[in-house]
């Protein structure tokens, strides 16, 4: 007889609370062909604002028995502490939760029950997610194997002059470390955005508690923020690939199929 835990712990996962904050929650995918001696790759996919951490591990299912991968979805659910905040996991830390060490906590959880690679693991996030991961990458740079930053509405330069969360002016005295520019160049990046991503409504509302007055600055359209990031990485000689996709909107269904294929080209270089 099979035992419960055992059928769920294969496919489609339960949403699990976190060892470490019970608050916060995750999902998995993990293929059949895993072997409990296998040392899976792990594909982290950060949800954005609207929490959708199971639909996004559901699209990654035949990715992920296509390349024997693990498929992780962090949930950091709305509401915590201030049941209107709907924003608290995009800048890394909120209400004394930092959402990095919580990210790699969760890993830590899954690797303690799954067979998977946890020193190195691939990375996406679309819309808030996409601002969650790039900050993300400022503070933990050697965890990444890959990175793709899906249309932040807003987004943090690698620039000391600019205040957190516009730039890193203060970053050290903020997070206890500064920022290793040479270990961000090892990190390959992929920047995704779709060519018909040019509402304005979310991104340019003044007076929210995610807005700081020079977020205009970066450009009006999730498209022209994105731009003037790759910008700013490439001056600071970071690894990136741009990727418009034709015809989507504000879409991290979308541009599912560019991301699997960028981490696709990745994982089986590093195989």
């Amino acid at each position: 007889m099979t035992h419960t835990s055992t059928f769920y712990q294969r496919g489609s996962t339960p949403i699990f609370a976190s060892q470490a904050d019970p608050r916060l929650h995750y999902c998995l995918y993990v293929p059949a062909n895993v072997a409990p001696e296998d040392k899976a790759p792990l594909v982290v996919i950060q949800h954005g604002t609207a929490r959708s951490a199971t639909k996004y591990r559901d699209e990654w299912k035949q990715f992920s028995e296509d390349h024997g991968v693990v498929i992780l979805t962090p949930i950091f659910p709305a509401g915590l502490v201030d049941p209107t905040d709907l924003h608290n996991f995009k800048f890394i830390e909120y209400e004394g939760i930092r959402f990095d060490h919580m990210l790699l906590a969760i890993i830590d959880e899954v690797a303690e029950r799954y067979p998977v690679e946890s020193a190195q693991f691939y990375l996406h996030g679309f819309s808030g997610g996409g601002q969650f991961v790039h900050r993300f990458f400022y503070l933990h740079p050697e965890r990444l194997a890959g990175l793709s930053i899906g249309a932040p509405g807003r987004i943090t330069e690698l620039d000391d002059s600019l205040d957190w969360w516009l730039g890193t002016k203060g970053f050290e005295q903020r997070f206890g470390q500064s920022i290793d520019v040479p270990a961000l160049r090892k990190v390959p990046i992929q920047m995704v955005v779709g060519s018909e991503d040019t509402e304005t409504w979310e991104i340019m509302n003044r007076g929210e508690s995610n807005w700081m007055d020079g977020a205009e600055k970066t450009g009006t359209t999730r498209i022209e923020r994105l731009r003037t990031l790759e910008r700013n990485y490439l001056s600071h000689g970071l690894d990136v690939t741009f990727d418009v996709v034709e015809g989507v909107a504000h879409s991290g269904r979308s541009v599912t199929p560019v991301v699997a294929r960028y981490f696709a080209g990745l994982i089986d270089t590093s195989a």
